[in-house]
């Protein structure tokens, strides 16, 4: 239970290679799926291609969606582009960086899916039997009696091998094999799109744009870092808040109890003991004491997060630096009454050109 755990906080801890491996653990899900599924051929033919094709392309959607569900980056993502812009402006790119990537893992899955599907053949066969030449793998003198519907309800009859009544017709076994080389051509080909487009996004795209897919990259990970702290500060502070407002309440009800063992000396020390925890709980609220300051505060971390330029801390010997004589404070340019300080000014010439 110990690995598990430990592996847990691993994961947990980093971002991207949990979600690496929730992919790849969708990615076998599907597989073996598929694997599970059943395949049954309605073997109509005003179902067969429905189903068929629906079997293609309905579940990977489904995983699609999951992928989407299960990454949890999806909410960060909606939460910047939906929060107002405030005092920090939104970016496109790093957006537009953040959805492509939850994209590109969420269409791992599906694409095991369809190329299971493709490489097994069943749905593939079941979609165009209909549209084989009949010509080709039949006899062509029964062919010449049958009618046009009783041809297609023939070919609709080819992935089921239980109900198909008329071998000497038609050769099923020739027709099933030609169907699902046909399939396991397209499933292969589509492993080629694939990763011929994969390479081009993961390799080709930082050579020409580096810059700015090093800036993408680290504001998107600046994002999701800062909703983790975020989110633990709230908890740490609803924690302390819980724990002041449950021990205030225990101090209100037994003060009268509270009062008598003060006036014990041997208790002395605990009491100051308290006294320091009590300090170090109320430090850690950072000033909120009240149900509406804190519901304020989360308002405008919403509504105006504060801009992206930490502000620079002077040192107290170097505070006084260039004040007046009276010790006033700086001003809003960091300079005493608006004045500029006594440094040596330097002179500059300046040409200029007609030209």
């Amino acid at each position: 239970m110990d690995k598990f755990r430990m592996m847990f906080q691993f994961l947990q801890s980093n971002q991207e290679s949990f979600m690496n491996g929730i992919c790849g653990i969708m990615a076998l899900a599907s597989a073996q799926l598929y694997s599970a599924f059943e395949f049954s051929c309605p073997c109509i033919p005003e179902y067969n291609y429905s189903y068929g094709i629906g079997l293609l392309v309905v579940p990977p959607i489904w995983f699609f969606l999951l992928g989407f569900v299960l990454n949890n980056n999806v909410s960060m993502l909606a939460e910047e582009w939906k929060r107002p812009t405030g005092k920090r402006v939104k970016d496109p790119t790093v957006l537009r960086y953040m959805f492509v990537s939850i994209t590109q893992r969420s269409l791992i899955a599906p694409m095991v899916w369809i190329s299971v599907t493709l490489m097994d053949g069943k749905s593939f066969l079941c979609a165009f039997s209909v549209d084989l030449d009949i010509h080709q793998f039949g006899n062509s003198t029964l062919i010449e009696g049958m009618s046009e519907v009783e041809i297609i309800t023939l070919l609709a009859k080819i992935p089921c091998k239980n109900i198909f009544d008329q071998p000497n017709v038609i050769s099923r076994e020739a027709a099933s094999r030609y169907i699902k080389c046909i399939s396991q051509a397209f499933g292969w080909f589509f492993l080629l799109l694939m990763t011929s487009a994969a390479f081009m996004i993961r390799a080709i795209r930082p050579c020409f744009t580096q810059a700015a897919f090093l800036k993408t990259k680290y504001w998107s990970h600046y994002i999701d870092i800062e909703r983790k702290l975020f989110d633990e500060t709230c908890k740490e502070h609803a924690k302390t808040f819980a724990k002041v407002c449950i021990q205030q309440y225990f101090e209100s009800v037994s003060g009268e109890m509270r009062s008598l063992h003060k006036n014990r000396s041997s208790e002395d020390d605990s009491d100051n003991d308290d006294d320091d925890k009590k300090k170090g709980d109320k430090d850690k609220l950072l000033g909120i004491h009240a149900q509406d300051d804190m519901n304020k505060v989360l308002w405008n971390w919403h509504t105006c997060k504060p801009p992206l330029a930490l502000r620079k801390e002077q040192p107290e010997g170097e505070s006084r630096e260039g004040l007046g004589p009276t010790g006033a404070d700086s001003g809003p340019n960091g300079l005493a009454n608006g004045h500029a300080h006594n440094d040596p000014k330097r002179e500059w010439a300046v040409y200029y050109s007609k030209v």
